[in-house]
């Protein structure tokens, strides 16, 4: 595992460990991912529970109320909901994506992959994923999987981060780039 000196992380890796223990002794590994990927798009687009589980001024209890809400809603299983619970009461909220991205790691090292998270300017067709997958199991000896998004600011190409490594073939990129070159030209 590899170690950071972000409290945030730390927090991040042993929450996110303690829950793969937990699913992998229930069988419930991919139902927990799914549930995580659920509540990470729940995030991403609400802006109101983004704002609950950065901000501090919530308290324990708000957090609690409006995280049970949610599960209860979301119909979660019962481990991703008592999880995003403790967490709350906890007021560790503010660590959920990264300890969601760890789960992910450690999930996938156990199935003995690496994942890749690859961000793109459109979505991707099935042909070209499979084919940045066997790219990427080429280079990383392993078998990938792969986790996409879409950002249309990248304006074409594609930013895949495996690991430690980023390769940024963004259009986005190589104009800032082209843009730098040209006023030290200039």
């Amino acid at each position: 595992m590899a170690k950071s000196s972000s409290p945030v992380s730390g927090v991040a890796e042993r929450y996110a460990a303690s829950l793969h223990e937990l699913a992998a002794d229930s069988g419930v590994i991919g139902q927990v991912e799914a549930d995580l990927d659920a509540f990470e798009i729940l995030l991403n687009e609400n802006q109101d529970l983004a704002r609950l589980i950065r901000s501090p001024v919530f308290s324990a209890d708000d957090q609690f109320r409006a995280v049970s809400a949610i599960v209860d809603r979301a119909g979660f299983t019962p481990l991703v909901g008592n999880f995003l619970k403790v967490v709350a009461r906890n007021r560790r909220l503010f660590a959920v994506p990264a300890m969601i991205k760890a789960f992910r790691r450690i999930a996938a090292e156990q199935r003995g992959e690496v994942s890749a998270e690859v961000t793109s300017a459109h979505p991707l067709t099935r042909d070209q994923e499979a084919e940045l997958m066997a790219a990427l199991r080429e280079m990383a000896g392993k078998k990938v999987s792969i986790k996409t998004t879409v950002d249309p600011s990248l304006l074409g190409g594609l930013i895949v981060r495996i690991g430690s490594r980023q390769i940024d073939s963004s259009l986005r990129t190589k104009l800032n780039s082209l843009k730098l070159a040209l006023k030290e030209v200039g």
